[in-house]
């Protein structure tokens, strides 16, 4: 029986890059960029103003005070894009707007708190020194510094630092893309009411939202019969728009060969039982001309979701560039017991609460009555890891936590 970490680093190793793309940057958001981007043109781009006020040279107001004001005649104003060139003189004041270009030989400005905020004439209650209150060209980026680097992970501020480089596209990492089909003769559509022995296709659909929110671009399949033909040709129909697929269906017995068939006949695919709980039954390899990583996880839906969240989420993340692909794990202290099936690693559901004393966090396990249930997993925000050698854990005794945010 292979460890869970040896299959994770099988999984690993796998990671996907898709091939770069340029997209607006509007869509790079949460990308790695596939480029180093460098600035072609200063920012900001002139000398501007960074609030309202007056534009000003900083020597004109020596000795300004509340007791000896400076008084300036205006001689023009300046807003916010103006085109038109205008001079300062010795002695004299402009009104600016916020972002306004300074006039020449101005070197600060003036907030109007510090005036009377007179139209023709200045009181000047207070001096400021020279580049006081100004945006100097180029102090933010030079022509030449890199804006983005090759690697990096889009946020926010990158998207702002290209636009302002007048970059409305950029090389990125796509989202990996991740197709998720569910085999078995027993499923039906959701829009159809289960007959005797039937049961509703939940796995495809929970798989589906846990890759999105993992941040890929997911493609749900047709359901498909347990024929190794249909699966066959399921999979044939999916691997050339696909980074990762998930096959959520029988594993073991004759509805599991039959799915193992048509799978191993694509490549290289490994049902070896891993040392975990729940979800020992599980496959992975690298399947068509491409090596798509390729899983096979059985139909139990929370089963599934368990196996997508140790083994695929962090293939994704990867994909994705994160340099830690794990969740967050929190030490947490149990408030009732649990136990672990022997020489396997338990994963089981927890509610993380914090002591309102100690500030400590506690766990409370939930769904232990059934690994199976659904109604459980809402209220879940951890994964309780009990190691392999483990068999009881008591109350009070730390054990480790994943957490699991909210969706944002």
């Amino acid at each position: 029986m292979r460890s869970v970490d040896e299959q994770l680093r099988r999984v690993l190793a796998a990671a996907v890059r898709p091939a770069p793309v340029r997209v607006a940057i509007s869509e790079a958001h949460g990308l790695r960029c596939a480029e180093e981007v460098v600035t072609a043109r200063p920012l900001p781009g002139f000398d501007q103003a960074a609030i309202d006020g007056y534009a000003v040279r900083s020597v004109d107001l020596a000795g300004a005070g509340p007791a000896h004001p400076v008084m300036l005649p205006v001689v023009g104003e300046i807003p916010a894009g103006s085109r038109q060139p205008l001079r300062l003189q010795p002695g004299q004041a402009v009104r600016v707007a916020a972002g306004a270009p300074l006039p020449t030989l101005a070197d600060a400005v003036v907030p109007v708190a510090f005036t009377d905020a007179g139209a023709a004439r200045l009181q000047v209650r207070r001096g400021v020194p020279s580049a006081s209150f100004v945006r100097r060209v180029g102090e933010d980026v030079q022509p030449g510094d890199v804006a983005v680097r090759r690697d990096a992970v889009i946020g926010a501020p990158h998207v702002a630092l290209l636009a302002a480089a007048g970059r409305d596209k950029v090389l990125v990492h796509p989202r990996p893309r991740v197709s998720v089909i569910s085999v078995g003769d027993e499923l039906v559509d959701l829009a159809r009411t289960p007959g005797a022995g039937q049961v509703a296709d939940v796995c495809s659909h929970a798989l589906t939202a846990a890759a999105r929110e993992a941040g890929a671009e997911t493609a749900r399949a047709s359901l498909v019969r347990g024929d190794a033909r249909d699966v066959g040709a399921a999979m044939q129909d999916r691997l050339p728009f696909s980074d990762v697929i998930v096959v959520c269906g029988a594993v073991g017995g004759n509805a599991g060969a039959e799915v193992q068939a048509a799978l191993a006949g694509l490549g290289e695919l490994d049902t070896t039982r891993v040392a975990m709980h729940p979800g020992s039954s599980q496959g992975f390899g690298r399947l068509g001309p491409d090596g798509v990583p390729t899983f096979l996880f059985p139909s139990s839906p929370a089963t599934a979701l368990l196996l997508f969240e140790v083994l695929v989420r962090p293939l994704l993340r990867t994909a994705l560039g994160r340099s830690d692909p794990h969740r967050r794990t929190i030490s947490a202290r149990l408030t009732s017991p649990v136990s672990s099936a022997a020489g396997r690693r338990g994963f089981l559901r927890g509610r993380l609460l914090r002591d309102q004393v100690t500030r400590e966090y506690l766990v409370q396990p939930i769904g232990t009555s059934g690994t199976h249930l659904l109604s459980t997993l809402t209220d879940a925000n951890g994964i309780i890891v009990v190691p392999e050698p483990v068999t009881e854990a008591t109350v009070d005794e730390p054990v480790d936590v994943v957490f699991l945010p909210a969706p944002s």
